[in-house]
């Protein structure tokens, strides 16, 4: 669901990387200062380096305690857990992450990545799906959009490189809306609140819990979501698949043994 960084990034990683840090708990870094701990792990010393963006909740985020958590990180914790592999995790936001596996300073990634044939074209070699989501238009409250055809003529604010963006690219032209970039949700959120767009598309559980969690001023329409495709664990170097292979046989143990409906439950509720 997100974006390829542009090719700068690539060069700065080295400084982005050298500044996270933060202890936020076990195996994981924000890039906000410190010294990096490590997810406890069995054999080997190899210490696997998993990128991940920095707000994304309920996936990725910094709770009131100041801890880096959500839905990504208690599974990669869980899988990690029950493969007895080590990590580190390094909270940097979706182009620096993107950034890091690309250039070899990170071995996977973890963000909410939505798996689809661009991107593994690109050279991303997915895991299995570990949440399938739908994307959403998002409406203003009191809007009077009821559907896609009150959409001509009006403007619908996207988030650049997301699933999100290709949803409303792919319905643009046939309803007649104009789509504005933006480079992250909340600025996106505003654009609509401000009355700027009619409309913004973002993942759908993303956009419920900022409405809840927010208070913001949005509602989520019935009838303007896609199908929805799965978020996908992502390596970029062959040399990487056996932290994939580890990932996989973990996922499919954490639903087995109900691990995973735990950690859904807690972000999303029944």
């Amino acid at each position: 669901m997100k974006k390829l960084l542009a090719s700068l990034l690539i060069g700065c990683m080295a400084l982005s990387m050298a500044a996270c840090g933060s202890d936020n708990g076990a195996g994981q870094t924000n890039e906000s200062a410190g010294t990096a701990d490590t997810q406890n792990g069995a054999a080997g010393d190899k210490v696997w380096v998993v990128a991940t963006d920095t707000v994304f909740r309920p996936f990725e985020f910094t709770n009131e305690n100041g801890e880096f958590v959500g839905i990504d990180v208690d599974i990669l914790a869980a899988i990690a857990e029950d493969q007895g592999f080590q990590y580190e995790l390094k909270s940097l936001g979706w182009d620096a992450a993107v950034a890091a596996v690309q250039s070899g300073q990170a071995d996977a990634i973890i963000a909410g990545a939505t798996i689809k044939q661009e991107r593994i074209d690109s050279g991303w070699m997915f895991s299995d799906g570990y949440y399938n989501a739908t994307q959403t238009f998002v409406l203003a409250e009191g809007s009077d959009i009821k559907g896609y055809e009150d959409l001509a003529g009006k403007n619908v604010a996207v988030k650049n490189g997301t699933a999100g963006m290709d949803f409303a690219n792919s319905l643009k032209d046939e309803y007649g809306f104009t789509t504005s970039v933006f480079e992250d949700s909340p600025t996106m959120y505003q654009d609509v609140i401000l009355g700027n767009s009619v409309a913004c598309v973002e993942d759908t559980p993303i956009m419920a819990d900022s409405i809840k969690i927010g208070n913001l001023a949005l509602t989520i329409p019935e009838g303007m979501e896609s199908e929805g495709a799965p978020y996908g664990f992502a390596i970029m170097n062959e040399s990487n698949q056996e932290l994939l292979d580890m990932f996989n046989a973990g996922l499919a143990n954490i639903k087995a043994n109900g691990k995973y409906d735990e950690i859904l439950e807690k972000y999303l509720g029944n």
